[in-house]
């Protein structure tokens, strides 16, 4: 009973510092805004071809804590680019895509992108990989040249 007792206890102390590193591993707007900007610059000095292959690199410098950077072309086909958290949708056109209300949230990315100001903030609900539920989502997009990039952090 005792050493059940303390599989138990130190179980649990495993959970609860899981859990805080992983609060830790949150990224904040202003890091995702940054990473986008970094991103942008990036993307300017080696172009596309070069940018969209590091930003899709699981070990590259665009993804930190739980922050990724994606990327469309600002034709509006919805055909990604590059996306830091999941290479099997580069090369997809997932315009259609809808968050967990049915919102159609790669639309509002692309409205966002190719819009006037060419940046801003799009909100919706996605899966948090970290909590295993749907949760609210927020999204920098800014334009540079013709390509849309984004980073998004969970609220």
């Amino acid at each position: 009973m005792k050493k059940l007792l303390k599989y138990l206890v130190l179980g649990c102390a495993a959970l609860m510092f899981s859990a805080g590193a992983s609060a830790a591993d949150k990224g904040t707007a202003d890091e995702a805004v940054a990473m986008v900007k970094k991103a942008g610059d990036f993307l300017r000095k080696h172009g596309k071809e070069k940018a969209f292959a590091e930003f899709n690199n699981p070990q590259g410098a665009f993804i930190q804590k739980d922050l990724y950077i994606f990327a469309f072309l600002a034709n509006g086909d919805g055909v990604e680019q590059a996306n830091g958290a999941n290479v099997k949708l580069v090369g997809k056109n997932v315009k259609e895509m809808k968050d967990a209300d049915g919102k159609f949230l790669i639309k509002d990315i692309l409205a966002q992108g190719v819009g006037q100001e060419g940046k801003g903030w799009v909100d919706y609900k996605w899966p948090n990989p970290a909590t295993g539920s749907i949760d609210a989502k927020r999204t920098y997009v800014e334009r540079v040249d013709d390509v849309i990039l984004g980073c998004g952090v969970y609220k």
